[in-house]
């Protein structure tokens, strides 16, 4: 039986071609980092079925399906052969993936990787930071490098701004009264602690807790890239304006970043407070969580 018997009939007057297209991708970037590693596509055949089927109705892409990259999602039908898409390379965990203000937009460099392959990069690269003497001053001083923890396939990354001296004594991030309010932000969202992944600018606790320095925030730059390359999540909040800032290579406040998404290559990024800043002014948990309700509203996730 012809594919084209499948098709439906009824299809809609003027159809938003640049939201199909937006939507395939998002179908391609939960896919990958869902673990699938190759995409299938269109057989030509069934993409010059469907064009001629779009432009019936009036409303032709501009774009074809097999004009678009490899790593987007294209349309196949029940009968179509299937092919695969070669694997670009892996990314890379050697540090020379850095990311400035004009790029971050750009999607994911390679591919997905799977969750085996993640436990690795991110086991190797937590005994790098432990090692780390990039700040003489920070490394002299610490008692442990807190590297991050969760889940390795998040769907949301929480992105924090230093250690404080809880974290330092465990190794653990958010572990303290700021760490206790998080976790019920998380459960909160309908997340274990160990459904997310959490971790911070830097690594290292700066003295008595002061604001991370420009070149330490340098320094442990490729740290962080590195593992938000290999979670590769829907979803980053960031907690406070030191965090918000350097992700996003911006000087904005955080009320200025407040209440829409923004970008860090393919995940979306939320701001909102810092839950050290909420222990001291309690009045704005109300604030930070409508900031949570977006992405959960975003991420059709019932509260």
């Amino acid at each position: 039986m012809s594919n084209q018997n499948h098709l439906p009939q009824n299809l809609p007057e003027a159809i938003d071609r640049q939201q199909i297209l937006e939507e395939a991708s998002a179908v391609a970037r939960h896919l990958r980092d869902a673990g699938v590693q190759w995409l299938p596509t269109a057989d030509p055949r069934q993409v010059k079925t469907w064009r001629e089927r779009f432009e019936s109705t009036g409303a032709s892409p501009n774009t074809t399906p097999e004009e678009q990259p490899r790593s987007a999602a294209t349309t196949v039908t029940g009968n179509d052969k299937v092919s695969f898409a070669e694997p670009s390379q892996n990314v890379s965990a050697t540090g020379s993936n850095t990311h400035t203000e004009g790029n971050i937009h750009a999607s994911y460099s390679g591919k997905s990787l799977p969750i085996d392959q993640r436990h690795a990069c991110l086991t190797g690269l937590a005994k790098q930071v432990a090692n780390c003497e990039k700040c003489p001053n920070l490394a002299s001083k610490r008692n442990k490098t807190v590297f991050g923890e969760g889940s390795v396939s998040p769907r949301v990354v929480f992105f924090g701004e230093a250690p404080g001296a809880d974290e330092d004594r465990s190794g653990r991030p958010f572990v303290g009264a700021a760490g206790q309010l998080l976790t019920k932000m998380i459960e909160a969202c309908k997340f274990d602690r160990s459904d997310v992944y959490i971790l911070n600018t830097i690594k290292c606790r700066p003295p008595n807790n002061r604001n991370p320095e420009q070149e330490e925030k340098s320094n442990c730059r490729e740290y962080y890239q590195i593992q938000i390359d290999t979670l590769r999540p829907e979803y980053i909040i960031c907690l406070g304006a030191v965090a918000a800032q350097e992700l996003l290579q911006s000087k904005a406040s955080v009320g200025s970043l407040r209440g829409r998404f923004h970008r860090y290559h393919d995940s979306k990024v939320l701001v909102t407070y810092h839950p050290a800043y909420l222990l001291r002014e309690p009045t704005r948990k109300k604030a930070a969580w409508q900031d949570l309700q977006m992405m959960l509203r975003d991420a059709k996730i019932d509260f």
